[in-house]
């Protein structure tokens, strides 16, 4: 079956179908004609041709650190959610933040030759700004601002400091536990907001209380360890992710610390394990969905039109009280 073909059955030229296709202008009459024909007989356009005549394959890449993250997962629902609804499908690259890999990556996407790429929480290199220097697909950033190009990213300072700012009404002795500051976002900006809340409540920053871990729970568990091997007397404890966090009551109560009765603690994402660990995590309210939303409309509009305005949204937070903290 092919144009010709269905151009035959449903009694209209070649190119009235061609228009069909490509959402030219035909009539309501002759589109209803060309609808049922393609319905009956399964017509399916061919994806090369299609390329060839539009110049655009609909395929778009993500690159991202890895899929099994409740973070990510909202986030990429939330492209799905608009880019599927758009009429583009996804190619989801997970990376482990590998450099290599993602540059791998981003080779094979200008191959496939994808209509645009997705960033989701990179931590940007120089090897990545010299490749993407050479792209001419539009790109988005999601989860991380970089300098000249559209991005939509949380305000991670903001909502370290108001966690931590909660914490400090009934704290005294805080610790931390972050992630590398070669993750801008949730590296460096987090731990600039909680230094800055201490600073504001005039309490004490103790470089030697701040523990860099890895995002995982394992992490939260073994920073936690060290921590209060190293000063039992924390009553305070602010993790940039609920993850590390839950990781972190794991070690505190097989201690035997009661939470938060001698240790409050929060962490920053609201995800699920805060949700159904005991006592409830309290934590910061990201809206992932949405900004990958918001994402994934931006790059369509910049995909869809030469005048697609690039820019950058900052997304708001919100303190989620649960019964972790005093």
């Amino acid at each position: 079956m092919n144009i010709n073909e269905i151009a035959r059955l449903a009694g209209v030229s070649r190119a009235t179908v061609s228009r069909y296709l490509n959402n030219g202008y035909v009539s309501s009459e002759k589109k209803e004609v060309i609808r049922k024909v393609i319905q009956e007989t399964g017509y399916q356009p061919s994806s090369q041709a299609q390329t060839l005549r539009t110049k655009k394959t609909s395929l778009i890449g993500v690159i991202l650190p890895k899929i099994n993250s409740d973070t990510i997962s909202r986030e990429v629902e939330g492209i799905s959610d608009i880019l599927t609804r758009r009429g583009y499908q996804l190619i989801l690259a997970s990376t482990n933040n590998n450099v290599e890999e993602e540059l791998k990556y981003l080779s094979l996407f200008k191959e496939r030759q994808v209509d645009g790429v997705v960033f989701i929480a990179t931590m940007f290199t120089r090897k990545h700004k010299q490749m993407l220097k050479d792209y001419k697909v539009p790109i988005v950033l999601l989860g991380q601002h970089l300098d000249g190009y559209p991005c939509i990213y949380q305000d991670d300072y903001k909502a370290a400091f108001q966690v931590t700012e909660k914490l400090a009404e009934k704290g005294s002795k805080f610790a931390y536990i972050g992630v590398t500051d070669k993750d801008v976002a949730v590296g460096a900006q987090r731990r600039k907001g909680f230094e800055d809340a201490l600073r504001k409540k005039k309490l004490e920053i103790v470089p030697e209380r701040m523990k860099v871990g890895s995002f995982t729970m394992d992490s939260g568990y073994e920073m936690a360890r060290e921590l209060f091997e190293e000063d039992p007397s924390i009553d305070s404890l602010v993790c940039a992710t609920d993850t590390m966090a839950v990781g972190a009551m794991t070690y505190l109560k097989e201690i035997g610390l009661r939470i938060p009765e001698d240790v409050q603690i929060a962490g920053i994402g609201d995800g699920v394990p805060g949700k159904i660990v005991e006592p409830k995590l309290t934590t910061m309210h990201f809206y992932y969905k949405t900004s990958g939303m918001e994402a994934a409309a931006m790059l369509a509009d910049l995909i869809e039109n030469d005048t697609g305005i690039s820019k950058e949204i900052k997304m708001g937070c919100e303190l989620v009280e649960r019964e972790s903290h005093r």
